[in-house]
């Protein structure tokens, strides 16, 4: 008799995950021409995902683009998803996406467009490649704007309640843990990084339903406690 096999633990996509990076990023780096320029507070995040730069005025920047041809410049535009928790490694994710930019009106100079050629996402498990139709039609996870004062919130007046959480890990986690602190939260699930004298694991405690906003992730965290199985999986680094 032929076992069917075990069906993936649900998680965003690559491409909920770059939309979600991007969404709750306050910054980025832009490369032109191989210079880089940080910016910070200089973008927003359109429907369907378009990138649209606000460079200030009377930059190097602006003059590199307004010696720009008419068509626009190559462009890379790189973000890094850092954990709002103060971790021994907070990166999360390396977001990399690259395109054409170009002025969001004709012939303006100010706000500028990058139209899409490829993304990539970095983690710890791994790269992906996001085709752009992908990207487009993706959305950021519900909880992307609310993660960080979750988690700073999980952490800084829960400690009881991760320490409960750990627990649901079973003989699945090593032994020697120093500290956990809460690394992500997602529609999906809640991550805790714990940590040990040297390397650490990284442990994900899968919701009873999905959460569609801050409350439900809260009430979500309180049933795991509570439920009587809980599916996770834990990485080691």
């Amino acid at each position: 008799m032929r076992v069917a096999p075990s069906p993936a633990l649900p998680q965003q996509t690559a491409a909920e995950q770059v939309r979600s990076v991007l969404a709750r990023a306050l910054s980025l780096s832009l490369t032109l021409d191989g210079r880089t320029y940080d910016l910070l507070g200089a973008h927003t995040i359109g429907a369907r995902g378009r990138i649209t730069l606000h460079p200030p005025a009377d930059t190097p920047l602006s003059d590199h683009l307004s010696r720009a041809p008419r068509g626009g410049l190559d462009a890379r535009i790189d973000l890094t998803d850092i954990a709002p928790t103060a971790l021994r490694d907070r990166v999360r994710a390396r977001v990399t996406l690259t395109g054409r930019l170009a002025p969001a009106t004709p012939g303006g100079l100010g706000s500028l467009r990058l139209a899409l050629a490829r993304a990539t996402l970095r983690t710890g498990t791994g790269v992906q490649e996001v085709a752009p139709g992908a990207y487009t039609l993706a959305a950021p996870d519900p909880l992307a704007l609310e993660e960080a004062a979750l988690l700073t919130h999980l952490a800084d007046a829960h400690a009881d309640l991760v320490s409960d959480l750990v627990v649901l890990a079973g003989s699945r986690l090593p032994h020697g843990v120093v500290r956990t602190l809460p690394l992500a939260i997602d529609r999906h699930a809640v991550s805790l990084r714990c940590e040990y004298g040297e390397g650490h694991c990284d442990l994900r405690l899968l919701f009873p339903g999905e959460a569609r906003d801050a409350t439900e992730a809260g009430d979500m965290v309180r049933r795991l406690l509570t439920a009587p199985r809980c599916a996770h999986h834990h990485d080691h680094h």
